[in-house]
């Protein structure tokens, strides 16, 4: 059975969860434990002279999972000869060689690279006639019971719990099917599809009922942006709404989860709600902001009654009584509200989230995507230009991936009907204009674009970018375009962090010599630039920290495009009236490729400025709710000590 070093949670701590879940570090190590049960399993059935059924998904989730099995065959000389598979799902119509196809990406992220016999392995077909499908289905599922059914079943999960594409209202012995796609379902995966008119409205899957009667399930989930659903799974009620809850009645499954995933979960979450802990500052400033959000009490109205009801006695009887911690965590929660995000020159910071010395700084702010600095921190961007601080941004990618074929052909088409007005001859403009239009117009689902339309995508983020900074107030040469090897395949999946992407963001350091860095900690963007984006400067930072301007340097993480960070994380919260907000808001409008139908829009449905606006609102409201100060809106940052 898998065992993780750092999920030491009894029985007893478990109460509120209704399944097995075992907690990893990271995605990598809770991988590489998966696939020595599955590789356990194949040896097994090898050594008895019997096949070994496996249920197979695709997605994100499983890709660690499939790269460790084939390093087990290349270095080990595991052996999948004796391996059939069943995978659970595939888009209805779709080609098998599309770049979207689950045919296609079963082969390259695991068949193509280990001894399976292609008679062994099976994917829906996604060419069917529909009056072929349900025959087809039942085959599939008589194929599985011939062979004594799946041994077992490796599973991801949906946003709204979906396993499988079995949605929300699928039955528990519902069978193998064409289904229509949740509309929150197509939302998350129209960035693949390059938008949402061309994502799939339909798919065929296995049943709730064939993987339920698998003898073993294993449940996949990693980052922050499952844990939500994570815990609807395992401590809500068995619901269909909620499909993945119906594994709460399987008699051997188990959710495997990294420690972003697992965050919400009451024994990691609450812990106090659970066991006896040792309190230590961060968790009573979590429990006591908890405590007072649900109580929808301020901090400061919280009586020792309070405390008590809700599990909280332990507290009391350490550090209280409550009125006593209330001041405690009101006054630390006040003093995360500054102006001054440079710090306040000639004040007294001893309370104070940022250095007063130097006056002056030197701001290196790092954004993902061209957009993020201004969605994220648009107003801590605007203000530290404002207060004279010298502040530069590096440009991570060029986020060519997120616009529009439409906007890059109306772009290049300008181009040409510039030169042509002011009489500029240039054949160059005219032959890449045409090779876009060629290749637009029989541009096929399986195909990354050319690199002249890459190019052109490319230079319409690189405007933007530098019309927000100009905007700000920012100098052409305190912008700086970085372009990291990791996110240039032309491709959605991007290449893991690369030594080129280290040198390149350190080299930047280096040079400007920052006293603050601002990056991006927000890990729910779906495709996980900001993930690699941050992995860079992170090992930059390490790298550079023994140099001696480093000793000055504070890295300031901030979020905002995707989600927020939690009211008891927040180190530094700073304000905006109602005029800053719609500045802010015309500097994200600089970014036009980006409205009006944005390319990867996640499951949220309102535009990047809508988002930003209500988060920024939101933080402030909470603020507001635990008595402090009401401000239009806020920004918040946490400081990562290297």
């Amino acid at each position: 059975m898998l065992k993780s070093n750092i999920d030491k949670a009894t029985g007893f701590e478990k109460r509120f969860e209704n399944i097995g879940t075992v907690v990893f570090e990271n995605s990598t190590t809770a991988s590489k434990a998966v696939a020595k049960e599955i590789a356990s399993l194949i040896k097994v059935k090898q050594s008895q002279k019997q096949p070994c059924i496996l249920g197979l998904a695709t997605g994100s989730s499983p890709k660690g999972l499939y790269a460790e099995l084939v390093r087990l065959h290349k270095e080990e000389g595991l052996s999948f000869k004796n391996v059939i598979s069943f995978n659970l799902d595939e888009y209805y119509p779709m080609e098998p060689d599309s770049v979207n196809s689950y045919v296609r990406f079963m082969k390259e992220q695991l068949f193509n690279h280990v001894d399976i016999l292609p008679e062994n392995y099976h994917v829906p077909d996604g060419l069917l006639s529909k009056e072929a499908i349900a025959d087809y289905c039942d085959q599939y599922e008589a194929k599985i019971e011939a062979l004594g059914g799946i041994d077992l079943q490796v599973l991801g999960i949906g946003g709204n719990g979906h396993i499988g594409f079995n949605e929300s209202g699928s039955l528990q012995n519902s069978k193998t099917r064409l289904v229509a796609l949740d509309h929150i379902t197509r939302v998350a995966a129209s960035g693949d599809f390059s938008g949402l008119e061309n994502t799939p409205r339909t798919a065929i899957t296995l049943g709730v009922k064939k993987i339920m009667e698998a003898k073993r399930v294993i449940l996949l989930a990693w980052g922050e942006r499952k844990s939500n659903i994570i815990k609807a799974s395992t401590e809500g009620e068995v619901t269909s709404r909620v499909p993945a809850s119906y594994l709460q009645e399987h008699h051997n499954a188990t959710f495997v989860l990294d420690q972003a995933a697992a965050s919400k979960l009451t024994r990691i979450d609450s812990p106090w709600l659970v066991e006896k802990i040792v309190w230590t500052d961060k968790s009573i400033r979590k429990a006591v902001l908890s405590l007072a959000l649900h109580l929808k009490k301020p901090i400061l109205m919280l009586t020792d009654a309070d405390y008590i009801e809700n599990g909280m006695s332990d507290l009391l009887a350490d550090a209280g009584p409550a009125y006593d911690i209330n001041i405690k965590i009101f006054n630390k929660l006040q003093n995360t509200i500054t102006g001054w995000p440079g710090g306040k020159p000639n004040a007294d910071d001893s309370k104070r989230p940022e250095r007063a010395e130097p006056a002056k700084k030197r701001v290196l702010i790092f954004s993902p995507h061209p957009d993020d600095d201004i969605i994220s921190m648009g107003g801590t961007f605007k203000r530290l230009h404002e207060q004279g601080h010298e502040v530069h941004v590096g440009y991570q990618t060029s986020g060519n991936i997120a616009v529009t074929d439409d906007e890059a052909l109306r772009f290049a088409s300008f181009v040409c009907d510039y030169n042509d007005k002011f009489g500029i001859k240039s054949e160059e403009a005219e032959d890449i204009y045409k090779k876009a239009v060629t290749f637009l117009k029989n541009k096929k689902s399986s195909e990354i674009d050319s690199k002249e339309v890459r190019f052109i995508k490319g230079l319409i983020r690189k405007g933007e970018a530098r019309a927000t900074c100009h905007f700000i107030g920012i100098p052409d040469e305190q912008i700086h375009f970085m372009e990291l090897p990791f996110y240039e395949t032309g491709a959605i999946k991007k290449n893991p962090v690369g030594i080129a992407d280290v040198k390149i963001t350190s080299d930047l350091i280096e040079k400007i010599k920052p006293h603050q860095i601002y990056a991006a900690g927000d890990l729910a963007d779906p495709h996980d630039t900001h993930k690699v984006c941050l992995d860079a400067v992170f090992a930059a930072v390490k790298e550079l920290k023994p140099k001696k301007f480093m000793k000055d340097c504070w890295v300031w993480l901030y979020r905002g495009a995707w989600q927020e960070w939690g009211i008891d994380e927040i180190d530094m919260a700073v304000p905006m009236g109602p005029d800053q907000v719609l500045e802010k808001r015309k500097g994200i409008f600089k970014h036009q490729s980006q409205k009006d139908g944005v390319v990867f829009q996640g499951t949220d449905s309102r535009e990047f400025w809508q988002r930003a606006e209500d988060r920024n609102r939101e933080t402030a409201d909470l603020y507001d709710e635990l008595g402090l100060s009401h401000y239009a809106a806020m920004e918040a940052f946490v400081r990562w000590e290297y």
